[in-house]
């Protein structure tokens, strides 16, 4: 992440991680402030084992893109709507309009744990055991969604619909 205020975001991005039991680093490398670390952190991480980088960056967000363009892994830009942000806009059309040739996949504004999911099924075309927990979450929430389409009609619209 950009910064330690991306914390609170990008936090989702971990749970997921950890709940697939999926190794990772969380750390905080900025493109502005920090360019030679960015530079050292993006070119040693598949040495380090890195399979897929997830890039959380506010206002200009360029950390995403510059990842890219340093490492051959794939990246994932978690656009953040921060302080000095307009609305989140100026994040996503950071990190979502990269010129050919330097991609990076982009999720919804604050969305890391879609970036965490995408992560975790990019490791799992790859990784049996890792596929099979993408596999079954994804039951999980075809299951969760059929009880709600019971229970809306069983109680009714009109009811209070709680989970």
């Amino acid at each position: 992440m950009g910064s330690d205020s991306d914390l609170p975001v990008m936090q989702s991005a971990a749970d997921i991680l950890k709940d697939f039991n999926i190794e990772f680093e969380l750390t905080v490398v900025s493109a502005h402030r920090t360019p030679r670390r960015m530079v050292e952190y993006a070119s040693k991480a598949k040495e380090r084992g890195l399979k897929v980088i997830i890039a959380g960056a506010g206002g200009a967000a360029h950390l995403p893109g510059m990842i890219a363009s340093i490492t051959s892994l794939p990246v994932i830009g978690v656009p953040i709507k921060s302080s000095n942000s307009i609305d989140g806009w100026d994040s996503i059309l950071s990190i979502l309009q990269m010129p050919n040739g330097i991609p990076v996949a982009t999720v919804a504004l604050n969305a890391s744990k879609n970036a965490g999911i995408l992560a975790a099924t990019i490791v799992g075309a790859f990784d049996d055991e890792i596929g099979k927990k993408i596999a079954a979450y994804k039951l999980n929430m075809e299951a969760d969604v059929i009880k709600k389409v019971e229970k809306l009609k069983k109680v009714g619209w009109q009811n209070k619909f709680d989970e």
